[in-house]
């Protein structure tokens, strides 16, 4: 496997056009990010990446696929999910009926048997899709296209390999991320109705798996321990951490603003963090900031002007939570 599509280097900077739900932006890897996607590459281990909401971590797995080339698909998970899911889906309701239509009409047991064979009803799951693309296609055609198909971009082929994106994997029970281990671990599974299990096919690379928590729940240790972790933190200083924002800022929006406007909406958003923290409440971070400064270029063109327009409308992308006094 070549583990030099991302080069290690200090900022690189990824163009990510829009892709079905996604929308159109760009992505800024860090020494640290390429190095932790490079080093998933070469251990052939999922990325499990950690931080706030909005720190980046799941366009961190859409930007790692456009740099490599790779089909991008990306599952959210929530509190009804199971580690099944995402390997494959069956559709009782639809086989029931299915029996129950056949049930009315002149149908040989032949008949019967072959249109209600349980493999008709089997839907491929994002890791069957990421892990043996041509078999998932070949099951989804033969169950009649149960579930969706991934779109994958032009001129794209098995043998460039995907990248999978299990989002907020800490809004499951335990049993999704226990659920996953052997998966993970081997990097195949079975399912009912197959001779044989799903796997990686011969020839395509190792499909890069990324799995985000915003910590809502500890995850098994033994799921971590089969994946490498990258830490997204945002700097605890007050001057690094504004100089953090800003950067992010003019990544977006360059000269769209001007320095006032960018600098004024770090330090507004950093005392804001402040006071919710003091409350014991998540603060606002660089979704907010971002949020915020498309706020003020969408509704005032002349940065002349966007600094009073900032101070009419930084609340409402800053202060999530009821004042403290009620």
């Amino acid at each position: 496997m070549n583990t030099t599509d991302i080069a290690p280097l200090p900022l690189v900077t990824i163009a990510l056009p829009a892709r079905g739900s996604w929308p159109a932006t760009v992505h800024r890897f860090d020494d640290t990010s390429a190095w932790a996607v490079r080093a998933a590459l070469a251990a052939q281990r999922p990325l499990l990446v950690r931080g706030e909401p909005g720190s980046g971590k799941s366009q961190l797995a859409r930007a790692a696929a456009e740099a490599l080339g790779r089909l991008f698909l990306a599952e959210v998970v929530h509190a009804r999910s199971e580690s099944q899911d995402l390997q494959w889906r069956f559709d009782a309701l639809g086989r029931l009926g299915d029996a129950q239509a056949m049930s009315a009409g002149h149908h040989s047991p032949e008949e019967v048997r072959s249109r209600l064979e349980q493999r008709n009803y089997l839907s491929p799951g994002a890791l069957w899709w990421v892990f043996d693309w041509d078999s998932a296609e070949r099951q989804h055609s033969r169950s009649g296209g149960r579930s969706a198909r991934p779109q994958p971009p032009a001129g794209w082929t098995p043998a460039r390999g995907s990248v999978l994106l299990i989002d907020e994997i800490d809004k499951a029970e335990a049993d999704l991320p226990n659920g996953l281990l052997e998966t993970l671990g081997n990097g195949a599974f079975t399912v009912p109705w197959l001779d044989e299990a799903i796997s990686s096919a011969a020839g395509t690379p190792t499909p890069l798996v990324v799995i985000t928590t915003n910590e809502e729940r500890e995850l098994p240790a033994a799921f971590v321990r089969r994946c490498l972790v990258l830490n997204l933190q945002l700097p605890k200083a007050e001057n690094d951490f504004i100089a953090a924002l800003i950067r992010r800022g003019k990544l977006h929006f360059e000269d769209r603003c001007p320095a006032n406007v960018y600098r004024d909406a770090a330090r507004q958003l950093w005392q804001d963090r402040q006071a919710a923290e003091d409350q014991g409440l998540q603060g606002p971070g660089y979704a907010e900031y971002i949020d915020l400064l498309r706020v003020v270029v969408t509704l005032e063109a002349d940065p002349g002007k966007q600094a009073v327009l900032l101070g009419k409308v930084q609340d409402f992308a800053l202060k999530k939570h009821p004042p403290a006094n009620g």
